[in-house]
């Protein structure tokens, strides 16, 4: 992947270092929640990001926005290089770079009422936080404005969630992290909050990473996807794309675990990995899924995949799709 003018943010190489452990008897311990990634996110598209639990993907969206600071690497918003900014500089990209959170029990302060919420980012960046401003803002995510004096206790988890996506809103940003928002709703919640983000989007000509382990949901809101694997990106492609012919394994077992409701609709395969995802402490070597894959060969052992374009902007990261190595067989 290149640099490109289409790009609103541009990756290289961003690690995100953590340490664990340590006390009277024993060292601690670094791992790399995030491992090398290098990622584009174009001006006005949506970005799906998936993966199982635990494989970075809220760690690399937090650092994407400075909230978790990263340990090497670069990150380029609209031009501007994040890691090498002060907190005070920070404050004023944040005013276009926002973050809806996964979970609206606990990201609303419970002694604010929701019109409180909604004012404190524009009196942060010294904005409008007027009542009409307020109102608007519910109003275009589909709340009255006598919400305004509601507590979060009093609303459903699915009001709570329309109040962080208006704190959000609220400064006009160009670019939003939506980190799993739907991960703590109802299923009945869900397609709302799905409906009411791709709304927005075209609205406001946003430009959004999409955060979820989701597959269905990804799929009915990103432009493109990216596969995230115990902290690297293993796989980016266009939707339809990824959906119809994933290359790498990980992604092929990803996809064939989505439920199909319809019984007279076409079933993957279900594949089913073997073992469990190891640990970032201590990963495999060469190819990080190996362990898992029922394709891998000695050479998975030696070898570190690096994502390459195998089609026509179809990235993967696997040495069996590559020209050097035998094909996988399906």
């Amino acid at each position: 992947m290149t640099f490109d003018d289409n790009n609103l943010i541009s990756i290289r190489n961003l690690t995100v270092s953590y340490r664990t452990g340590g006390g009277l008897f024993r060292s601690s311990q670094t791992f790399n929640a995030v491992d090398g990634v290098s990622l584009d996110i174009k001006k006005g598209e949506t970005l799906g990001l998936v993966g199982e639990s635990g494989c970075g993907k809220s760690t690399l969206g937090k650092a994407i926005l400075q909230l978790t600071k990263s340990s090497a690497g670069s990150i380029v918003f609209d031009g501007v290089e994040l890691t090498d900014l002060t907190n005070s500089s920070m404050r004023e990209v944040r005013k276009n770079a926002q973050m809806i959170f996964q979970d609206p029990y606990a990201s609303l302060d419970p002694r604010m009422t929701s019109g409180e919420i909604v004012a404190e980012p524009l009196r942060a960046f010294k904005l409008d936080a007027g009542n009409k401003q307020i109102e608007n803002l519910l109003n275009i995510v589909g709340l009255r404005s006598e919400f305004k004096a509601r507590l979060p206790r009093e609303m459903s988890g699915g009001q709570r969630q329309r109040i962080g996506i208006a704190r959000a809103l609220g400064s006009e940003p160009d670019f939003i992290v939506a980190d799993e928002p739907l991960s703590a709703l109802d299923v009945s919640i869900q397609a709302q909050i799905m409906n009411l983000i791709r709304e927005l989007k075209s609205l406001r000509r946003l430009t959004i990473l999409f955060i979820s382990h989701d597959l269905r949901a990804v799929r009915h809101l990103s432009d493109r996807i990216a596969v995230m694997y115990l902290g690297r990106i293993v796989e980016i492609a266009n939707a339809d794309e990824l959906y119809s012919e994933p290359l790498m394994p990980y992604t092929q077992a990803l996809l064939s675990a989505i439920p199909v409701a319809d019984p007279k609709a076409v079933r993957r395969e279900r594949i089913v990995l073997k073992g469990d995802v190891p640990s970032p402490h201590d990963p495999p070597s060469g190819c990080r899924f190996r362990t898992r894959c029922q394709y891998a060969i000695d050479d998975c052992a030696r070898v570190t995949p690096e994502l390459v374009e195998i089609k026509p902007l179809h990235f993967a990261a696997c040495i069996r799709i590559s020209p050097e190595h035998p094909r996988i067989e399906r």
